[in-house]
């Protein structure tokens, strides 16, 4: 097959929402409608096309992102189905940055959940157009009217019906259209399609000038001149189309596919912007004879065509066996195999276009977020801002065949997910893996297991402290080290401060601030300063770099507890050398020793991480929750009413006190609660608390 989309018309849409609202049932109705199987996949019987790996079917739910694409109307349309659990979410990050419209699912009797409102969000971030469907209209105990006014509510005045149920829940029986209404109008419609259809001209006709003036000269706007103006509409964000569905009875699911096809905005209608060498922005010239730009947007590790890295054409033409730059590694890569992928099935192409999804077969090199040019051009396409993984588990193999695989597994899993992260622990020596939270890394652990064949142990989760000081301290350290023939020796002078986060480094780092600055380097994740304020010669400049690197080397392993230390502002100002005896590694070995000793005149402190918590949960268990939330030192922010009687709390808590919490909210709201949390600070632990831990730290060491 020569390319996928030459002379093709392409829409490439993600399909985002809560878990378990029925995406992927959706899309499986989607691909058999327009005939690309015979036979309709159900994720209740594990048959779904999509849902492929193991743990989706054994769980009934999606891990990981999904793409498949089918034709409708001469246009092909890309449909990336994304996972609903906010375990996943980076999965949905990933997905966004790939296409043009998102299309945000709900379930019609749950209505907005936590993850409802933040895929919708990320999407607007993003400048994505928007729509939205409602699934499982056929369910019992829907208040459709309310339902609308809470989307309303939530989404804005420009989410408007195109289609509006005949019937609700078991009397769910079709659909009117808003934008082509029957003479007829069916008994038992919930809404009035006239009022609707109304509504949706209006609204609709803002986004194009010339609509607007033949609509207010009394110009009907029917037929394609409204398809038009809703067009425009979706385009500029002043419309979000919401069309009524019901798989399990295939109602609504037609008229979506031409919604799908109608509104869903081109590749170049959205706006992209790269990062040239030189610090400034380009906007992208989205055609075939412009360079070529791309972005790998997900990786997958199959078992039969090893890692498969899927990738977004924004420019130019993707040629396989052609020379490429990834300008993240600044290094040359080709591409043997490429695939048009349809689920889990793939067809080998030779060349991708502006606007395909396509898949490299066996490129070792690329990550999630990589850029690919052909290096005409040093660019940057914007960097995907994951969530941070903040649930850590010591793990080790469970037997010996496990430990000569281990190390391989987790770092596959790394590349496949953005969200989890493998390191090993300079202090204990343990391999220790972060997720989003204990079912994200429970999944993780199946997969080893099925996939992988790698048994592990866990061990409790390990809590990200920071460590900081609170004070200002100034002091000297001096390493003399003689042992026969040369030694070694190294003097330094350093002050150490608390560093806000509050400031601009280029406005704060100046000689009025620091006599005698001459150089800083700012590690802005750490929040951390090195100021090079040596004058005189007190210290030769070759061996400045030393000190640094000594300092840095005592940050990360602080001076409590062992734990990563930042907010801190480090001056060296003065120090002595030996023409014989200093080196290196004198230097270094004083540097750290110098911070350790100051810092504890300093007044250090251990940091907890606060995540930023939304809770969901009916409205009968709210003052459980509460009461709950207070005993772990949680803070809450604010309450809105959602769906069906559900609640949703915003509240702050300490990480280390809501690590098992999805198993205690399950337990207290019958399993109808559910959550979502991010890391939102770092704040100091209360004194009696940072106590235990530098007790525990220390029983720890002995």
């Amino acid at each position: 097959m020569a390319g996928v989309s030459t002379h093709t018309i392409v829409r490439n849409v993600a399909l985002i929402g809560h878990g378990h609202v029925g995406k992927t049932s959706l899309t499986d109705m989607l691909l058999f409608k327009a005939g690309l199987t015979d036979r309709l996949g159900s994720v209740d019987q594990g048959t779904s096309l999509l849902d492929v790996d193991e743990e989706e079917r054994n769980h009934k739910l999606s891990t990981s992102a999904h793409l498949s694409h089918f034709t409708h109307h001469n246009m092909r349309i890309n449909l990336i189905d994304t996972p609903g659990y906010p375990e996943f979410m980076g999965h949905v990050i990933s997905a966004l940055s790939a296409v043009e419209t998102a299309v945000l699912a709900i379930d019609s009797h749950k209505g907005i959940e936590p993850n409802t409102r933040k895929s919708f969000e990320l999407a607007g971030q993003l400048g994505l157009a928007r729509m939205i469907v409602l699934t499982k209209c056929e369910c019992e105990n829907i208040d459709f009217e309310q339902l609308l006014t809470e989307i309303k509510a939530a989404f804005g005045d420009r989410c408007v019906l195109m289609n509006v149920p005949v019937g609700i829940g078991p009397d769910f029986s079709d659909v009117v259209s808003t934008i082509h209404l029957p003479e007829q109008i069916p008994e038992g419609v919930l809404l009035s399609p006239q009022q609707s259809h109304q509504e949706l001209v209006e609204d609709s006709v803002e986004a194009d000038e010339e609509l607007m003036m033949k609509y207010l000269e009394g110009e009907e706007i029917e037929g394609e001149l409204l398809n038009r103006a809703v067009r425009c509409g979706v385009q500029a964000g002043l419309l979000v189309p919401i069309f009524c569905t019901s798989v399990m009875r295939d109602i609504g699911v037609s008229q979506f596919m031409d919604g799908l096809a109608d509104y869903s905005i081109p590749p170049d209608a959205l706006k992209r912007y790269v990062t040239l060498a030189d610090g400034t922005h380009q906007e992208l010239e989205q055609t075939e004879n412009a360079p070529l730009v791309a972005q790998v947007f997900k990786q997958q590790v199959d078992p039969y065509v090893s890692k498969l890295s899927y990738i977004r054409v924004f420019s130019g033409v993707l040629k396989k066996e052609k020379q490429l730059h990834d300008t993240r590694t600044k290094e040359s890569l080709k591409i043997h195999q490429l695939f048009d992928m349809q689920g889990h099935e793939h067809q080998a192409i030779d060349e991708a276009f502006p606007g395909d999804l396509v898949a490299a077969v066996k490129v070792d090199d690329l990550k999630v977020g990589d850029t690919i040019s052909d290096g005409s051009l040093s660019i940057q396409l914007p960097p995907m801002n994951f969530p941070t993984p903040m649930v850590g588990l010591a793990v080790e193999p469970k037997t010996r065949s496990d430990q000569q695989k281990i190390s391989g597994a987790l770092h596959k899993i790394e590349d496949e997910d953005p969200t989890f992260t493998v390191s090993r622990d300079e202090q204990t020596h343990e391999i220790v893996i972060h997720g989003l939270s204990e079912l994200h890394l429970s999944i993780i652990e199946e997969r080893l297991r099925e996939r992988d064949h790698v048994e592990i142990v866990t061990h409790q989760p390990k809590i990200p402290y920071r460590e900081t000081i609170t004070g200002k301290a100034e002091g000297s350290y001096r390493h003399k080290k003689q042992s026969g023939g040369s030694g070694q020796f190294a003097e330094v002078h350093m002050r150490v401060s608390h560093l806000s986060r509050d400031f601009e480094p280029e406005e704060f780092f100046v000689r009025s601030n620091f006599s005698h600055l001459r150089e800083y380097h700012y590690d802005k994740e750490l929040n951390f300063a090195f100021l090079d304020c040596i004058s005189g010669g007190s210290i030769p400049n070759q061996f400045i770099p030393a000190v640094e690197k000594g300092v840095r080397e005592r940050l990360s392993n602080g001076v409590l507890c062992g734990y990563p230390m930042q907010d801190i502002c480090i001056e060296l100002f003065f120090g002595k050398d030996h023409p014989v005896d200093s080196n290196e590694t004198a230097f270094r070995m004083a540097g750290s020793h110098c911070l350790q000793e100051i810092a504890q005149s300093a007044s250090p402190a251990l940091l907890e991480p606060i995540v930023a918590m939304e809770i969901s949960i009916p409205e009968e268990h709210m003052g459980d929750i509460n009461g709950d939330l207070n005993s772990r030192r949680g803070q809450v922010i604010g309450i809105e009413p959602a769906t069906g009687g559900m609640q949703i709390i915003k509240a702050r808590a300490p990480l280390a006190e809501v690590t098992k919490y999805a198993r205690v909210l399950q337990g207290m709201t019958g399993g109808q609660g559910t959550f979502s949390m991010e890391l939102s600070h770092y704040e100091p632990v209360p004194y009696p608390e940072q106590q235990k831990i530098i007790a525990a730290a220390g029983a720890s060491e002995t």
